[in-house]
């Protein structure tokens, strides 16, 4: 059970980041499904960022090592984001089109990439020593404290770092001015604008910082979860992901700090059939399909309750001509 719960977190602050990095999207009234895509490039982009710091010295200083992989995953997530961005903002193309297109692309682009830029040289064995030894380092002193140091101080980095930005990303939405104008523009963006809130640039910093925190999703799969290990299969197994994420959006019904223990709980469901033994392959499918059955149920009870906390914003998908205002 130890075992069992410790996994759930760390597996589920993959589904955390992703979701909350969709939440902020949406609550610009944009609705991107280019998450899964967008996943995949933060993957690729700490990979890279990991192998920078290998080749430019053989014994990398782990801080270094752990801010190059951040920043790199952001900056290829954050890259497609403002590709996303310039499609629906500015050009004003179909959100959902533009969304698919996005996920496509990001993960073609991982596979190649990663396949042929990032896993040569031999640099395999250096990102899988990258995820021992420097993103899976647990907090001082977790062995000694029994089940509870293990299953909630035995993690790495990205656990502790996804959990602040959800918490940050809740208290801003709820708490402050900037997040109270997005929250408006998800709602009524010509309502915002007639005010003076600067619709297009919410818009861009939403979907653009969105799309930086789902990228570490990508990275923590890859670096804190897998242990630095990339397989042949890393971008479909991230893209499976993607679309979990999108779900549970809907499931802690756009709430960031509901999103933290609504990941835990997508973790342990996603992980639920390794643990049990004896099942047979359509059982263990079966399994794997609760997380989207959960959702389903939540957003039919959401309908039928009809209180506006719990509906997505009102322009959602939409996109805003000012000229129509």
């Amino acid at each position: 059970m130890i075992s069992f719960l410790t996994s759930a977190i760390e597996f589920g602050v993959i589904f955390l980041l992703g979701c909350v990095g969709e939440i902020l999207t949406e609550k610009s009234g944009h609705l991107n499904l280019g998450i899964p895509g967008i996943m995949c490039m933060g993957a690729a982009g700490g990979c890279l960022g990991v192998k920078l710091c290998y080749l430019a010295s053989p014994t990398p200083n782990a801080f270094l090592v752990v801010l190059m992989g951040i920043l790199f995953a952001m900056l290829f997530a954050g890259a497609l984001g403002g590709i996303y961005g310039v499609l629906t903002v500015s050009l004003r193309s179909n959100q959902n089109v533009t969304g698919l297109a996005c996920t496509i692309f990001g993960v073609g682009f991982t596979s190649f990439f990663l396949n042929n830029a990032v896993l040569t040289e031999g640099v395999s064995a250096n990102l899988s020593q990258a995820g021992l030894n420097f993103f899976n380092a647990p907090l001082p002193g977790a062995n000694s404290l029994g089940w509870f140091g293990t299953i909630f101080l035995n993690h790495g980095v990205l656990v502790y770092l996804a959990i602040v930005i959800a918490v940050i990303a809740a208290v801003t939405l709820r708490y402050t001015k900037a997040g109270l104008n997005l929250r408006a523009i998800g709602e009524s963006p010509a309502t915002a604008d007639a005010v003076g809130i600067n619709v297009t640039r919410y818009k861009y910093t939403a979907i653009i910082l969105g799309a930086a925190v789902a990228g570490l999703g990508g990275l923590t799969y890859v670096m804190d979860y897998m242990n630095g290990i990339v397989g042949s299969t890393v971008d479909q197994t991230i893209q499976g992901i993607g679309w979990l994420c999108i779900a549970l959006v809907i499931f802690t019904m756009w709430r960031p700090a509901l999103a933290i223990l609504g990941s835990i709980l997508f973790g342990a469901l996603y992980i639920l059939a390794s643990y049990i033994k004896g099942i047979s392959f359509v059982q263990m499918s079966l399994l794997n399909m609760i997380p989207f059955a959960v959702t389903i149920l939540v957003l039919i009870v959401t309908s039928i309750i009809g209180n506006r906390e719990t509906q997505p914003p009102a322009s959602l998908g939409l996109s805003y001509f000012r000229e129509d205002r």
